[in-house]
């Protein structure tokens, strides 16, 4: 069973990249939220931190795949391996700054798509290249499977067709997995991912967004047009089996969706952090002995923020675990993704409202943590498609049978 305690292995991770967030990502944090798409170049050094961290085995706060085996012949028992370990960390790093995290190179959600489904020797060959993840087109929003960027074999490469938006990191990265049909009669199980080099003709960053929140992390609009992609960087492979359908691209999904919720996790905390303090300043006593209905109304509201907070804190590590131990976790990790995302929006408005005006003005970042806090309930599947994914595998219908 799934200790709900972090692993004491896990700590060393924890205590640094608190810090990080801390010592580095609070101080600029409201530097870069007014500098839109200015590189923080603080970064650099944390990224390098992190890739030594993923290499020797222990995890960061970056992207990591989710690999499953049919014949998975390791020690059994229960295990906290990376995928704990990453959700942790980005806990820590985003009670920092959740647009700085997303800026950290070579952390992207591509990367979590490379790990998820590459080949091992794509593993390898891909091995610390920065990968942003682009799925969203003008026309296709939450439903993935809709999406209409075209792949055509032509001899030992792809031709891709399409246009791309809202692609985190998509100016900023080396390389973006991007989603495309090899058959658009076949429906979603001829969808693959492609890994696109920056440079590579025919691919075009064709503007950067203005945005709400998380202004310290680029947001791109990407075209390709007759963009030439060696077929070796199709990720896994380009067989198109309608029996498996959609199921091989969607495993990435298997882990960015709890690491979205831990972003998540992460803001609604300094949120919660930063309001404990505002309410203690002001005289505000929070009992956790007393029955909230006995207590000042703020002091009620904060508890009653804080069992949110911790219902979707414990969803998310429960979808990591069960990842780490080779268990399928998409219901958990929509579970999580649902939970957390909703809770974050509520709890960083609510906070704003409990610190007056202290919380409106930019005196404070409750401010900025509510406006960081919506995208978190929308990339990687909004509350709404997430809510739908929960209900289709609860009550065991698929997508046409449940819309």
């Amino acid at each position: 069973m799934i200790n709900l305690e972090a692993p004491k292995k896990a700590g060393a991770l924890i205590n640094q990249a608190y810090q990080a967030a801390a010592e580095v990502f609070r101080p600029i944090s409201r530097k870069y939220d007014r500098a839109e798409h200015t590189y923080p170049s603080e970064l650099d050094m944390f990224a390098a931190l992190l890739d030594g961290l993923n290499s020797s085995g222990e995890g960061g706060a970056g992207a990591a795949g989710v690999r499953r085996s049919e014949k998975d012949n390791g020690p059994k028992g229960n295990r906290n391996g990376a995928n704990l370990n990453v959700v942790l960390g980005t806990i820590e790093m985003c009670w920092g700054d959740v647009g700085l995290l997303l800026s950290m190179p070579r952390q992207g959600l591509g990367n979590a798509a490379i790990g998820s489904v590459a080949t091992d020797e794509q593993l390898e060959r891909f091995k610390g290249l920065w990968a942003a993840m682009a799925i969203t087109e003008p026309d296709c929003g939450s439903d993935s499977a809709a999406i209409t960027t075209t792949a055509t074999q032509d001899g030992d490469d792809y031709i891709l067709n399409g246009e791309k938006i809202f692609v985190t990191s998509g100016q900023r990265a080396d390389a973006v997995v991007v989603w495309a049909t090899l058959d658009r009669t076949k429906g979603r199980a001829a969808i693959k991912s492609f890994v696109v080099e920056k440079g590579t003709p025919g691919f075009e960053v064709v503007r950067v967004e203005h945005k709400l929140g998380i202004r310290a992390s680029d947001t791109a609009v990407l075209r390709f047009e007759n963009c030439r992609v060696p077929r070796e960087n199709l990720l896994g492979t380009p067989e198109i089996d309608t029996a498996k359908g959609f199921a091989g691209v969607m495993q990435t999904f298997d882990n960015t969706r709890p690491l979205v919720a831990a972003m998540a996790i992460g803001v609604a905390r300094a949120a919660l952090d930063e309001t404990r303090r505002v309410l203690t300043e002001a005289g505000v006593v929070i009992d956790y002995d007393r029955p909230a209905l006995t207590q000042h109304a703020a002091a009620a509201t904060f508890l009653h923020l804080e069992a949110d907070y911790e219902a979707a804190y414990l969803l998310t590590l429960e979808s990591a675990w069960m990842a780490d131990n080779r268990e399928p976790n998409s219901l958990q990790a929509s579970m999580a993704k649902a939970k957390a995302g909703r809770t974050v929006v509520d709890v960083t408005l609510k906070c704003v409202e409990l610190a007056g005006a202290y919380g409106y003005t930019e005196e404070s970042l409750l401010e900025k943590w509510s406006r960081d806090a919506k995208i978190l309930d929308i990339f990687e599947g909004t509350q709404q498609i997430q809510q739908l994914i929960v209900a289709r595998r609860v009550l065991g219908k698929t997508s046409a049978q449940l819309k």
